[in-house]
């Protein structure tokens, strides 16, 4: 391991499902961290960081597992499913589609990353308690550090977030302020 971790800035779920007043997902707090997450991604594109954006995405017409917790939802051709305008991925940017909460769960994405070289993580998103906790656990246990900037997640039930963030900085990672994490997108 160099004394200088390479870095990738994760976007966990900017989909409209989340934004979109009327969507399934949608929450009014989600509207908060998307200035907190513009900053992080123009921060990260400025300098030359690889940005990585994960997505769950189910297939129409096929049992999914996950249908035993949560309704029926983000399936393939629905616009629901699309990023949110301005956060959608450029060219060069990799997508990692995802079936269950964590973005590392039966995807490439631990792969992808060791593959360039990275060995932390600043992950962004929704939701703090489900898949941004899930996706944080999953990196560590695959060895990279997670780094967790506060102001770009939160959650619908606000007390499982805030348990969330004291669980991520307590076993998994770091939990930091926006402008810790915009140091190291430098």
């Amino acid at each position: 391991m160099t004394s200088h971790p390479v870095t990738a800035l994760l976007l966990v779920d900017v989909i409209n499902s989340f934004f979109r007043p009327g969507d399934p997902n949608y929450y009014p707090q989600a509207d908060q961290v998307l200035e907190p997450i513009r900053q992080l991604l123009d921060k990260a594109r400025a300098s030359g960081t690889l940005v990585v954006h994960t997505a769950e995405r189910h297939r129409e017409g096929i049992y999914d597992f996950e249908w035993a917790k949560l309704p029926v939802h983000h399936i393939e051709g629905d616009d629901t499913i699309d990023f949110v305008e301005g956060f959608g991925p450029l060219p060069g940017e990799p997508v990692v589609y995802k079936r269950r909460y964590s973005a590392f769960y039966a995807t490439d994405m631990a792969l992808m990353l060791r593959e360039q070289n990275v060995s932390r993580l600043v992950t962004v998103g929704v939701k703090t308690n489900c898949c941004i906790r899930a996706t944080v656990q999953d990196a560590f246990a695959g060895g990279f550090e997670p780094v967790v900037v506060r102001e770009a997640t939160n959650s619908n039930r606000p007390h499982l977030e805030e348990a969330s963030l004291e669980d991520i900085w307590r076993y998994f990672g770091q939990v930091v302020p926006l402008s810790e994490g915009l140091e190291l997108l430098a």
